[in-house]
């Protein structure tokens, strides 16, 4: 007798299909041009799968962008006690991602849409953009413990202070988000930050 495969095995292939479909797509396509039927041709699946568990085409690329940040136990920092390396790993790590030409247009369309989007802008900031800072934080709290980073550090601003920069320069379009840069950027924040 053969067995008949779950539901539940049926969705989640479903679900990964349309997450990846999402993923490649947006690396091919100008957001403006990517459709939920794009999504659901490339996925195999109906259009109606797709809206039965995402309300837009920015929820869907959330959730694919969620699948590339996040492993199964979220973001975690290296914590090799030595503050400046790791920290240089996570500025240096964000800016190649940054630049990435294809993961680029990705995280453009989500900027895009989570301004449009309160709803989305709020499930962003709450599954994704929070946990990272507190990923960050801790290792910025891990810092202050070993006595690397003054022990009255806000560890909120701190965080301001290595990303905001790349962030803000990224966002506007400015060329020069190079490795250099990263390190610049973590120097001028350890100036601030170090015990």
């Amino acid at each position: 007798m053969v067995d008949t495969p779950s539901a539940a095995r049926r969705s989640e292939r479903a679900r990964a299909a349309i997450l990846a479909a999402a993923t490649e797509l947006i690396r091919e396509l100008p957001y403006g041009k990517l459709t939920v039927e794009a999504i659901a041709a490339r996925a195999g699946v109906g259009k109606q799968t797709i809206y039965r568990w995402w309300p837009s085409k920015g929820a869907v690329v959330f959730d694919a962008m969620l699948e590339l940040y996040t492993g199964p136990d979220g973001l975690v920092l290296p914590d090799t006690g030595d503050i400046r390396a790791d920290l240089r790993e996570l500025v240096r790590g964000a800016i190649v991602e940054l630049t990435d030409p294809g993961f680029e247009a990705f995280l453009r369309a989500m900027y895009i849409e989570i301004q449009q989007d309160p709803e989305l802008g709020a499930a962003y900031r709450e599954r994704l953009l929070l946990p990272q800072r507190a990923a960050i934080a801790q290792r910025l709290a891990s810092g202050v413990r070993a006595g690397q980073l003054r022990a009255d550090v806000d560890l909120d601003f701190a965080v301001d202070l290595l990303l905001g920069p790349i962030q803000s320069r990224w966002s506007v379009g400015l060329p020069g988000l190079t490795e250099a840069y990263a390190d610049a950027t973590l120097e001028a924040a350890l100036g601030h930050l170090s015990a």
